[in-house]
């Protein structure tokens, strides 16, 4: 019984289906990712502006992002705005625009602590040699953020990467919908198929983000 469980995973193109669901999967991780890095890095920028309403708007935004769950915010944007402003929304396209949201808010966060965690004095020396506001952003602002940066951006992809299955209870048809697909197909005669399937999807997500989570923590550890 658990080796017709095992066949149903590479039975007929359920396999290669798999590998479509990821790719929907991996698509939209990357736009949101690189969204959020573009839109994280201006907001990061802003909130280190000491006006006190760009700080109480941003921080604002930031707490609302994190407290609230990213799933019930999929719901709003897929169920709430769809049928309450009559905007026809995929749900691929909801899923980019709740984990930009989200990615962003969080790496803005990312970019502020990395800018706000260079010491004054830096500056004020770069000031007394006399460089330019451009020139202590481009040699010493932007090299040492990015140092600092990086390797937790790198984590943070990781983890929307691992995020995305939510996206599932709205239909979209990513790796989890397609499991949910081949299992319900196979419920007769293949009961126990969920095992092999679910077992497939954690070491299909284990191979994406492993290498990616090492090469952030090889960052850490060299610039270290």
């Amino acid at each position: 019984m658990q080796d017709l469980g095992l066949r149903v995973l590479f039975l007929g193109n359920n396999f290669a289906r798999l590998m479509e669901g990821l790719g929907v999967t991996l698509k939209i991780s990357l736009i949101s990712i690189l969204l959020s890095i573009f839109f994280g890095i201006i907001l990061g920028i802003i909130m280190t502006r000491k006006n006190k309403i760009i700080r109480f708007i941003t921080k604002f935004y930031l707490e609302f992002v994190r407290i609230m769950p990213q799933l019930v915010l999929l719901f709003i944007v897929y169920f709430g705005f769809t049928r309450s402003f009559g905007i026809n929304l995929s749900g691929e396209v909801s899923a980019i625009i709740i984990f930009t949201v989200w990615g962003t808010a969080e790496m803005g966060d990312l970019v502020r602590g990395a800018v706000i965690s260079i010491p004054n004095h830096q500056r004020e020396s770069a000031e007394a040699l006399g460089l330019s506001k451009s020139s202590i952003y481009r040699y010493i602002i932007v090299p040492q953020t990015l140092q600092r940066l990086i390797p937790l951006a790198i984590n943070l992809a990781t983890r929307m990467i691992k995020t995305t299955s939510i996206i599932v209870l709205i239909g979209v048809v990513e790796v989890m919908k397609v499991a949910q697909q081949i299992i319900e197909a196979n419920r007769y005669t293949a009961p126990d198929a969920a095992l092999w399937i679910y077992g497939a999807i954690f070491f299909i997500y284990f191979l994406v983000c492993w290498p990616i989570s090492r090469f952030a923590k090889y960052l850490e550890r060299r610039w270290n």
